[in-house]
C-alpha cells in the first residue's frame, strides 16, 4: 500500500503545480458540448472522492462485503455547475478531500486492507484493490487535465 501511497502524493502535488499556473480561460475550456472541460474533470474527481472517501470509511463497520453503491457522474457534475464555479475554489474542495483520503489511506493495517467489497453481484474484491482503483482513475483523470 505504501506504493499507493507514494504514487497519490505525487500525483496531487504534480497536479497542484499545474492548477496553479493554468488560467481560467484554460480550465473552463469545452472542446465540444459534450465533453467536459478542466474544471468539469477537476469536478467530477471531487465527486469521485466524495463517493470513495465514504466507501472507505464506511467499509471499517459495515457488514461485510461492504456494498459499493454507483453514482451518476453526469448528472453530479452538472447539478455541482462546475463549469461556473471559480477554478481555485474547486482546487480548494480537491485538495481538501484527497488529503482526507490520503489520511484515510494511512490508517489502514494489513486487516483492514483485507476487507471484502462486493463492486457487483458475484465480483468480490478489497479494500486494498478499491484504494489502488481510486488513485490510478485519479491519475487518469489528471493526465486528461494535464495534457
Amino acid at each position: 500500500m505504501t506504493e499507493t501511497i507514494n504514487k497519490f502524493e505525487q500525483l496531487i502535488e504534480s497536479a497542484l503545480e499545474y492548477l496553479s499556473q493554468s488560467s481560467e480561460d484554460e480550465m473552463s475550456r469545452k472542446v465540444s458540448v459534450e465533453k467536459w472541460s478542466k474544471k468539469e474533470i477537476l469536478g467530477h474527481l471531487i465527486d469521485s472522492g466524495i463517493n470513495n472517501l465514504q466507501r472507505f470509511t464506511e467499509i471499517q463497520f459495515e457488514e461485510k462485503p461492504y456494498k459499493i453503491r454507483t453514482y451518476k457522474q453526469n448528472e453530479l457534475v452538472k447539478a455541482n455547475n462546475y463549469q461556473n464555479t471559480k477554478t481555485k475554489e474547486i482546487v480548494e474542495f480537491w485538495l481538501s478531500i484527497n488529503n482526507r483520503i490520503q489520511r484515510v489511506m494511512n490508517l489502514q493495517t494489513k486487516n483492514t486492507l483485507n476487507y471484502k467489497v462486493e463492486l457487483e453481484k458475484n465480483n468480490i474484491s478489497d479494500l486494498r484493490f478499491l484504494m489502488k482503483d481510486y488513485v490510478n482513475h485519479l491519475e487518469h483523470h489528471l493526465n486528461q487535465i494535464m495534457e
